[in-house]
């Protein structure tokens, strides 16, 4: 088995969309990331490769009709050796997340048990993009959760209730530009929907400008200067999530082919990134912000040669 015909399967272009949901939750929640953020990352990291595996696992038969050149179908993977894969990445998602203590446990645990349901049985019914967004709102709530139990506040925090209620603000819009592009997605082999991408244009236009807005974490002792920054931060990185998925959801709203749709997909896919940013950056972590976005040109490269999709 060629390490090509691996990147293909486990989708490592889309890597880079991962390590952001700890480390915008982290920031949602006013938290400093810690050694329980990269075990979070790491969870999520894990539990992300195993849900790509086992989708292609899932997805053979139907592969070898629409997409026989996937590695499964094209003989490059075994069925076998993607199910195994799928599973030890499960084990070690969740064993890493039970470094960081029982409560991210509990989270990685949901997650898990999103992923598998998702795949196995909820993707081609009503409720998968419901399900592909909850996993991406646990994904956030597990780095939240992941450093709430050891890592510092920033200065000025509240207490762990609105720490809390933060973060799961920052979940839900996660999970609403998640859901959209789900939607987009079940339409990427055949093409033909224009109004799925017209309302995830619109979605992604209502996200744009909810990220501007303060998250309501920053210390209320923080200097003019530290506001501005944060502004700042704020108003770019929501420009880059706009810029990133608004103009590939407009051309397969204008045309639906599945080329098109495809790439709209793969827009959504990486708009996670500045997204991921623009949550950090509006609650208050313009470093944890600008790291996340120099993630987003090596995500954009890689992508050029192993599809997201």
């Amino acid at each position: 088995m060629k390490p090509g015909a691996w990147a293909e399967l486990l989708r490592i272009s889309a890597l880079f969309t991962v390590p952001g949901d700890a480390l915008a939750g982290a920031a949602a929640a006013g938290l400093r990331p810690g050694r329980g953020t990269a075990y979070a990352v790491g969870a999520s990291l894990c539990l992300y490769e195993a849900g790509m595996a086992l989708n292609d696992w899932a997805d053979r038969a139907e592969d070898a009709i629409d997409r026989p050149h996937r590695p499964i179908p094209s003989g490059r993977v075994t069925p076998r050796a993607a199910l195994a894969t799928a599973g030890a990445l499960t084990a070690a998602g969740l064993a890493l997340s039970a470094r960081a203590g029982r409560p991210a446990l509990a989270v990685a645990t949901a997650l898990a048990g999103t992923v598998w349901a998702y795949d196995l049985k909820l993707k081609h019914t009503p409720a998968g993009p419901a399900a592909m967004a909850a996993a991406r709102a646990l994904d956030l709530m597990l780095g939240a959760t992941a450093t709430g139990r050891a890592g510092p506040a920033r200065p000025g925090e509240g207490h762990g209730t609105r720490r809390a209620r933060h973060a799961w603000g920052a979940a839900a819009l996660l999970a609403t530009h998640t859901y959209a592009v789900t939607s987009v997605s079940r339409h990427e082999t055949h093409g033909g929907s224009t109004a799925v991408p017209i309302a995830a244009l619109a979605a992604t236009a209502a996200l744009g400008c909810a990220a501007v807005r303060s998250g309501g974490t920053s210390a209320p002792t923080a200097t003019a200067t530290a506001s501005a920054v944060t502004a700042a931060a704020s108003a770019v990185t929501a420009a880059g999530y706009l810029g990133t998925a608004a103009k590939p959801y407009l051309h397969a709203a204008l045309n639906p082919s599945p080329a098109l749709t495809q790439q709209a997909v793969g827009g959504g896919i990486r708009a996670m990134i500045p997204l991921q940013s623009a949550l950090a950056a509006r609650a208050g972590a313009p470093g944890t912000a600008a790291a996340l976005l120099a993630l987003a040109p090596l995500a954009r490269t890689l992508a050029r040669k192993v599809s997201p999709t």
